[in-house]
């Protein structure tokens, strides 16, 4: 390393964030960038660890000490593409990533990890200041064809490694706008829609064909897939988990995904589907602890809430990594995200009992009781209502921020794809049932992380680059080739 002593000498830094009354007014970012010379330190912190167990900490297996090196001496240009050999969109991933890297960097052992993350996004971020990051389109072309459905993080990694191999690709979109779960289900004050713009004109450079309000099965014909040479369903993990609770379909009982989706929409003028929803003014609950949660949390503040309440199931985090997640594991620990800082009482241990409503089965208030989970041996935990503590909530809106339970069958019906014992979509190396037809991304592996969709993506890219040519040069994980080599 560049420097060995760094993780002794140089402490964390973090970005600082925009005053909460200056960033609730708006929706953009509020992140405040670190000069470069603080984030040549912030690489300099990167240690010498023998086995760097941040690789396997990442699900993309990227180089995390060469691109930290790099940085700390200056050559942001190699870090960029050392960055940019493992992972396509590290601009996603350093604004979105919870960091299961940071988790598993050895200096986390005793003192803050190393900022991986954000160290991560200066890099993209510098290479698209400086013009490096322009289209690489194949030098020849196989004149196989391939359709990606799907426009999220899987599909898009999908569609530029295929159009790498020199494969003509094309991605169809259901939506208005290409991004999936990128475009409408991640506020904008967690990343500005232009961020997947500016990639995506580089995508088209590079020869990629997008075509967006193309719902596969709906308005488009199945059929018209078998026209090219491979297809990779990449739909993601839409069928939102609801509550079998009294009240569930009372007006302002709302999905979480559907708040979030309009709110964007809105913002761009973007044709919305069905009555606003809104939060201004409004007592807002909001039903599920995890980051579409806390993303419905920051949005409803910006919206003009009365009052925002967050209820989780689960018993309150340890503030410190829990002795049942030890080093290099995820670990279990209180997370406060900014949008928990700008404004929220958080509740754990809290079930949901009743939507109450008034005569036209609009929704005034929520009744929940304590809980706690009891441990039977030889079987799961089991959840006990506490009696005595039940209690009514006024609302008005209430928000199902509950994860997804497995991919739309609308596809898997008419193509005939087997489903898996979760109902994800069944696939060996990323293929289906049907040898032309393969699968990534959540609608493979279920509910996941945007830094897995974007492996599930590459990696499948893989498996139909030889399922056509019969041998192929793309990377594998963590491999460390160059893009187009």
């Amino acid at each position: 390393m560049g420097k060995i002593t760094g993780f002794i000498e140089f402490d964390r830094v973090d970005e600082k964030n925009k005053a909460v009354k200056q960033r609730v007014k708006d929706y953009k970012e509020f992140t405040i960038k670190l000069p470069d010379e603080e984030l040549k330190k912030q690489g300099g912190r990167c240690m010498d660890c023998g086995i760097p167990f941040c690789h396997s900490g990442c699900p993309l297996g990227n180089l995390i000490p060469d691109f930290n090196d790099l940085v700390y001496k200056g050559e942001w240009k190699r870090a960029l593409e050392i960055l940019h050999s493992t992972n396509n969109f590290p601009e996603f991933t350093g604004r979105l990533c919870p960091a299961p890297c940071e988790k598993a960097c050895v200096l986390g052992l005793i003192e803050d990890p190393v900022s991986i993350e954000n160290i991560e996004k200066n890099i993209v971020e510098k290479g698209f200041e400086e013009g490096w990051i322009v289209a690489n389109p194949p030098l020849e072309r196989t004149g196989k064809t391939v359709a990606v459905v799907g426009s999220g993080p899987a599909g898009l990694a999908a569609a530029q490694q295929l159009n790498r191999a020199g494969h003509l690709v094309t991605v169809f979109e259901r939506d208005d706008e290409v991004g999936g779960l990128l475009r409408y289900g991640i506020p904008n004050f967690k990343m500005e829609k232009s961020v997947i713009d500016r990639r995506i004109t580089i995508l088209e450079e590079e020869g990629i064909s997008f075509v967006t309000d193309a719902h596969i099965g709906k308005n488009y014909a199945v059929d018209q897939l078998n026209e090219f040479d491979a297809v990779v369903l990449c739909g993601g993990a839409t069928k939102a988990r609801s509550l079998p609770t009294k009240g569930i379909d009372a007006k302002g009982v709302e999905q979480a995904m559907d708040f979030l989706t309009q709110q964007t929409k809105t913002l761009f003028s973007n044709k919305i589907e069905g009555e606003l929803i809104s939060a201004k003014d409004k007592d807002v609950i909001v039903i599920g602890g995890g980051d579409t949660g806390s993303d419905c949390i920051g949005t409803s503040n910006r919206q003009g809430a009365k009052s925002v309440t967050n209820f989780e199931i689960m018993p309150k985090p340890p503030l410190s990594r829990s002795e049942t997640t030890p080093w290099p594991f995820w670990p279990l620990q209180l997370k406060t995200s900014s949008s928990h800082e700008e404004g929220c009482e958080r509740n754990w241990l809290i079930n949901t009992k009743e939507f109450i409503t008034n005569e036209k089965n609009e929704l005034i208030a929520l009744k929940t009781v304590e809980v706690e989970w009891k441990i039977v041996p030889g079987k799961r935990p089991q959840l006990v209502e506490k009696k005595g503590t039940e209690k009514t909530w006024p609302c008005d809106l209430v928000l199902l921020a509950l994860g997804f339970t497995g991919p739309e069958n609308t596809l898997s019906d008419q193509l005939g794809i087997e489903l898996d014992e979760r109902t994800n979509y069944k696939a060996r190396n990323y293929q289906t049932n049907i040898p032309h037809i393969f699968t990534a991304g959540d609608m493979r592996r279920g509910q996941s992380l945007i830094v897995w969709a974007i492996n599930e993506g590459r990696e499948a890219a893989r498996e139909v680059d030889l399922f056509l040519m019969g041998s192929s040069n793309l990377p594998t994980k963590g491999s460390g080739d160059l893009p187009g080599v």
